[in-house]
């Protein structure tokens, strides 16, 4: 073999080795890079604040998390069960995707959802979180779930029953910021009527015993009438209709309700009759479509219920790793008004 022939296969031989090279130092550092980007980091959103996030803090690994967790939707029929069923499963594939999360809707009937905590137990969950469509109700299904070895989360609503924990934000301290300002709009005097929720739900009896202790400061105002909704647009509209013709124009001067989806419907009615001019209107949820009709001018103020995920989701995955958490954990609950709406828009459902 010449010399020319023999420095022509050294070059290629040197040129296979230097690619190889090139290839290996390119395969470890992707596989580095992998296995540093570690577990994602949790948004607790705006309303955990400080102290909501010091107690759902986990110390154990996102990955050491397993075991299966039946959540318990009182009603996906209304946009908050839709929001905690679509957020809930969103953020246990996120931050834990070793935990088998296991979705059923109670249909706002405590013997449906009694029979889908019984459903759950027989299927070996380790974790219940729960919002009861009724507190005494449902507390029966809760003392099963815990007599089998399993940790409740309460969220949203509280139950007849010895929890893990509960979280959410106060619907009395809610229903008394509302009062507050429906007292400052009305400046201490005027007629109100009252929108209320679901008999028998923990949101309608905190939120109107919160309201009435307001309006305790102001004895000019009165309340002339209070009806059930049950937390529905339809029925908003229906007992606003109501109203309206029992008391005619000039008799009301504002409307509070327990929740933004009835006062959607009560937002028809009043248009409807021609009313928007004369009744202020204050509610309670923070819905997107109430911050759009405050920003319009169309309502008056809500106060913020936020949506309770991921924190009962973060919950669930500490009750899994055994660690312990306070026996009540307080969502931030403000109130939006025109002049602040544009720091919440797009922060709820």
């Amino acid at each position: 073999m010449n010399l020319k022939k023999i420095k022509s296969l050294v070059g290629v031989s040197l040129i296979m080795f230097l690619v190889t090279a090139c290839n290996s130092n390119s395969s470890t550092e992707t596989t580095a890079s992998t296995k540093s980007k570690g577990p994602v980091k949790i948004d607790y959103g705006l309303y955990c604040g400080s102290d909501c996030q010091a107690a759902l803090t986990l110390k154990a690994s996102p990955d050491s998390i397993k075991g299966k967790v039946g959540l318990a939707i009182a009603s996906t029929t209304f946009p908050y069960g839709v929001a905690v069923k679509n957020r809930s499963e969103e953020a246990a594939k996120k931050y834990f995707p070793n935990m088998e999360l296991l979705v059923g809707d109670g249909q706002n009937d405590p013997v449906v959802q009694t029979r889908l905590v019984d459903d759950f137990i027989a299927k070996g969950i380790k974790v219940l979180i729960i919002n009861a469509v009724e507190k005494d109700a449902l507390a029966p299904a809760v003392k099963r779930a815990e007599a089998a070895g399993i940790k409740v989360i309460a969220f949203d609503r509280t139950v007849n029953a010895p929890v893990l924990t509960t979280i959410k934000a106060n619907d009395i301290d809610l229903g008394l910021a509302a009062g507050k300002d429906l007292a400052t709009r009305l400046h201490g005097k005027g007629n109100v009527v009252e929108l209320q929720g679901s008999p028998s739900a923990s949101p309608t009896i905190d939120r109107h015993k919160g309201f009435m202790e307001a309006l305790k400061d102001s004895p000019g105002i009165k309340v002339i009438a209070s009806q059930n909704a049950n937390y529905d647009q339809a029925q908003g509209l229906k007992v606003m209709e109501d109203l309206l013709q029992r008391f005619p124009k000039g008799k009301i001067d504002a409307v509070f309700t327990h929740a933004d989806i009835m006062t959607l419907g009560a937002i028809q009615a009043i248009k409807a009759a021609g009313r928007e001019k004369e009744i202020k209107v204050i509610s309670i949820d923070g819905q997107q479509a109430a911050f759009d009709n405050i920003s319009k001018g169309i309502m008056d103020s809500t106060a913020v219920y936020p949506v309770v995920v991921p924190m009962s989701i973060i919950a669930a995955a500490k009750a899994l790793a055994g660690e312990e958490m306070p026996e009540f954990i307080k969502l931030d609950a403000p109130v939006v008004t025109k002049e602040n709406v544009s720091k919440y828009n797009g922060t709820t459902y």
